[in-house]
């Protein structure tokens, strides 16, 4: 097959350490750019990585999800695209080269750009999951930081951007024990980001994520793997923040937090799965998904994020939880990006 790989790729001047700044809790100092602004954006490492597994058995043609798109999908009219994209603008920003694809006509990997859109804002993820009484934290959405005192959420709380990924916006002080620091980041959040924020009761138990591959009865859930905070610097919230994940969990220096399989007995095993799935069909995920769960007080998992688009590094020094739970499943790199195209694939009745 002829196969389309669209992608966003990252700044090459980006660097992550300007993340620590005297002025990141000052809102009205802030720079007009986050400094996190391209985070969920791939390296020329990964989408070269995608690529070569592709190019295992088809034709690959590199096509960046920028404003030239549109044309060189007419262009070169493939018979498959392999999405990676994570779009521009707009709390829709996944959801448009997937609704390009449909105009066109083109089929494509991953979930459908309604799927994408509603997965990225993360209130109305949490609306549908609790209508379909798939367990989740308490929250509420706040567009001013006067406008946050709710009864029904007890301290601590996370505090987020409802519609990012990647952990855009979430650092240390999003785990705030007290009004005056609720308010702080509220009004963080919605200056430097532009956007609403997400507020959530902070659940005590473990962190796991647990990536899904196929569709329909032959949706599968890779083995589990668990975030063990037991490893982090004492100094640091136990929450994967934007600072965990990109500064203090380095190529260089990994951090030894990430265990798959998870160490847990089977009952538990089999909750994660059944609600991880549960949640991926209620969302009608397609293909591929990592959906991140914690347990509640009394041991009940509960979702706490669903990414369509999960991210997928190829070094395996490097701590990806997508390829991670694959190579743990017996998938080398190249054999887990060609079964996310062979699923999409017979989706369409391509195979």
């Amino acid at each position: 097959m002829n196969v389309a790989l669209t992608f966003n790729v990252k700044p090459e001047s980006e660097t992550f350490q300007e993340i620590i700044s005297p002025n990141r809790n000052k809102p009205k100092e802030t720079k007009q750019k986050a400094v996190d602004t391209y985070a969920e954006w791939d390296t020329w490492d990964t989408i070269n990585a995608v690529k070569q597994a592709i190019e295992c058995f088809h034709n690959v043609n590199l096509i960046e999800a920028d404003q030239n798109a549109y044309n060189k999908l007419i262009e070169t009219r493939p018979d498959i695209v392999f999405n990676i994209a994570e779009g521009f603008n707009g709390i829709s920003r996944e959801a448009q080269i997937p609704a390009i694809l449909d105009l066109l006509g083109i089929p494509y990997t991953g979930s459908d750009p309604l799927t994408l859109a509603i997965c990225l804002d993360k209130a109305r993820t949490k609306e549908i999951l609790s209508y379909n009484k798939i367990p989740n934290p308490k929250f509420i959405i706040a567009d001013s930081p006067d406008n946050v005192i709710d009864p029904r959420l007890k301290f601590p709380l996370i505090v987020k951007p409802v519609s990012e990924g990647s952990g855009k916006g979430i650092f240390s002080s999003s785990f705030v024990e007290n009004l005056k620091d609720l308010r702080k980041e509220v009004e963080r959040i919605t200056y430097e980001y532009r956007q609403s924020a997400l507020v959530e009761e902070f659940l005590p138990g473990r962190e796991f994520t647990a990536a899904i591959l196929g569709n329909g009865d032959e949706a599968e859930v890779l083995p589990v793997v668990e975030i063990n905070y037991t490893e982090f610097p004492d100094n640091f919230i136990p929450i994967y923040s934007y600072e965990a994940k990109w500064i203090l969990d380095t190529k260089e220096n990994p951090l030894n937090v990430f265990h798959c399989p998870a160490d847990i007995s089977s009952e538990l095993e089999m909750a994660i799965k059944e609600t991880v799935l549960k949640t991926y069909r209620v969302l009608r995920c397609k293909d591929w998904s990592r959906i991140d769960l914690r347990l509640d007080g009394r041991g009940v998992p509960n979702i706490i994020e669903v990414n369509p688009l999960p991210g997928i590094l190829p070094n395996p020094e490097e701590n990806s939880c997508f390829p991670k739970a694959a190579r743990t499943a017996g998938l080398n790199y190249n054999d887990m990006i060609n079964s996310v195209l062979y699923a999409a694939a017979k989706r369409y009745n391509l195979v």
